[in-house]
């Protein structure tokens, strides 16, 4: 363990600039392929369901790993698996790059993900390592949670154009000169750190956690693009049986993953569940957005992802609005409302169809981007201080993972409910003279149905892209309308369980997150 005082100096100030550069690439690369999907479908002509774990493979190995790997930190030493990590990513971003198959593209991004969750964590803990003067402290911390709010924003944009010049894998590359960089200056810059109590790390609880996630998912997923079927059916139950084993394991081990302690403090689960449901609807309804405004309204990349920064203007508002109020208004009241105006947000995009003018989605967006950052803004600061001083890095890791999970389940389940309605909407309903192959692809997805029908006589393609665009919309209604009901739900529990909190602004944190 290596140990500083005072105040940090200029070579802790670029090692933060160091560290700072792979979290951008991180949260980069959760959006970076939402405006890449019609290209991947036309390239790796990838199935309904092998394109939803292309997109959210990622975020699923990122989600279930933070925590094993913020744990193997501490015990290996966080410059060491961030150097680690950092390798993996590379030689995944490049293996992504060139694949040649739908499932060696899901494969790297397992990958990526897995690597991912060693670099996350591990560059917030060295934060701590490196600051050690309170005031240096929240500035870097804040410069970090502004870099995580602009990689989310900028992903879609920079994957946009590159799309716009270069072929889709070149989205990939552009991690591995920053983790180059980081590899090149981290034994410079950064210092190492190891905890003093490190246990027996919880190799059974990793297990555990991580296989509890996967089948849960697949059977979520697979049933609602493909029907039932024995696997998937019996994988959910299998998931929930396996989640509920890795919640004993944390109970008896010595050395335990996650402090289940820590979801008995009201306040800490309360900001947990509605972080997750933020995410879940926010997250869920990006990948709609992006398909909406390429597909439908016949969008480049690079002016598709322009446009879509125009609700970001919503979330800026929404944001300082939040914490103006948080020091003279309850936080259940302040995030029931956040919550509502999402509600109201989804309610406007059952109102898209296929002609809608561009103001309709882009507002309904922007209003549901509003609502849940503005409420997520005020949990930040609960989570940590609702725990006890010693077990604020594991309160700040349960929030890191729930953020993830959330945004994962978000593309999973709302993207798997709009995908099942275009299939079923289309059963039927495709205009005759398409070949068996060709109609097999039209099904699949939109991208797919896009393409099959540029390749098709003038009044055949029109027909099919219309059918095609129709059924994609009446499935974003679908899921707008599970999204609504979530969020009024969301609203009532969110005051249910912040109601004892009273109106007080944020105390610093004793601990910052993933410590």
């Amino acid at each position: 363990m290596t140990a500083t005082t005072g105040r940090a100096g200029r070579r802790e100030w670029i090692g933060l600039a160091v560290l700072l550069l792979p979290t951008l690439v991180l949260t980069m690369d959760m959006g970076v392929l939402f405006f890449a999907v019609p290209y991947i479908s036309t390239t790796l002509a990838p199935s309904g369901t092998e394109q939803l774990w292309i997109m959210d493979m990622y975020s699923f190995l990122l989600a279930g790993l933070l925590i094993t790997m913020g744990s193997l930190g501490d015990r290996i030493g966080r410059r060491r698996l961030l150097m680690i990590g950092a390798t993996g990513f590379m030689g995944a971003s490049l293996l992504a790059a060139y694949a040649d198959g739908a499932g060696q593209l899901i494969a790297a991004r397992a990958v990526l993900g897995a690597a991912g969750a060693t670099v996350m964590p591990s560059t917030l803990a060295l934060i701590r390592n490196m600051f050690h003067d309170a005031k240096q402290r929240q500035i870097a911390l804040s410069a970090w949670g502004g870099v995580l709010t602009a990689g989310a924003t900028l992903g879609p944009v920079v994957g946009g154009l590159l799309l716009d010049h270069f072929w889709w894998g070149s989205a990939f590359l552009i991690a591995i000169p920053v983790m180059a960089l980081l590899l090149i200056t981290a034994p410079v810059l950064l210092p190492e750190y190891r905890s003093p109590q490190r246990g027996r790390f919880d190799l059974l609880g990793a297990v555990l956690s991580l296989a509890a996630i996967l089948p849960l998912v697949y059977g979520v997923k697979a049933l609602a693009v493909d029907g039932w079927s024995p696997l998937p059916a019996l994988a959910v139950p299998a998931g929930l049986l396996l989640a509920g084993a890795f919640v004993q394991r944390q109970r008896t081990a010595a050395a335990p993953l996650l402090d289940l302690g820590l979801f008995r403090i009201r306040a800490f689960s309360g900001a947990i569940t509605v972080n997750t449901i933020a995410m879940f609807a926010m997250m869920g309804f990006t990948l709609f957005t992006s398909q909406y405004l390429q597909l439908v309204k016949d969008m480049s990349p690079l002016t598709a992802s322009l446009w879509a920064l125009v609700p970001s203007v919503g979330v800026g508002a929404a944001v300082g609005v939040s914490s103006a109020l948080a020091g003279k208004v309850r936080p259940a009241v302040l995030m029931s409302g956040g919550f509502l105006v999402g509600a109201a947000g989804f309610a406007m995009m059952t109102q898209v169809g296929a002609d809608s003018p561009l103001a309709l989605i882009l507002t309904a967006a922007g209003v549901l981007a509003a609502g849940t950052v503005g409420t997520m803004t005020l949990t930040a600061e609960m989570v940590v201080s609702a725990a006890p001083v010693e077990r604020a890095g594991a309160a700040s890791a349960t929030s890191e993972t729930a953020v993830e999970l959330g945004s994962s389940l978000g593309i999973a389940l709302l993207g798997a409910a709009g995908a099942a309605v275009y299939r079923s909407r289309l059963d039927g309903a495709l205009p005759a003279g398409l070949d068996g192959e060709a109609a097999r692809t039209a099904r699949d997805t939109l991208g797919g149905a896009v393409n099959v029908a540029a390749q098709l006589p003038g009044r055949l393609g029109t027909e099919l892209l219309d059918t095609a665009r129709t059924a994609f919309t009446d499935g974003l209604h679908v899921a707008a309308v599970v999204g609504l009901v979530t969020m009024l739900g969301a609203s009532f529990l969110a005051h249910r369980l912040m109601s004892h909190l009273p109106a007080r602004p944020a105390e610093p944190a004793a601990e910052p997150a993933g410590v």
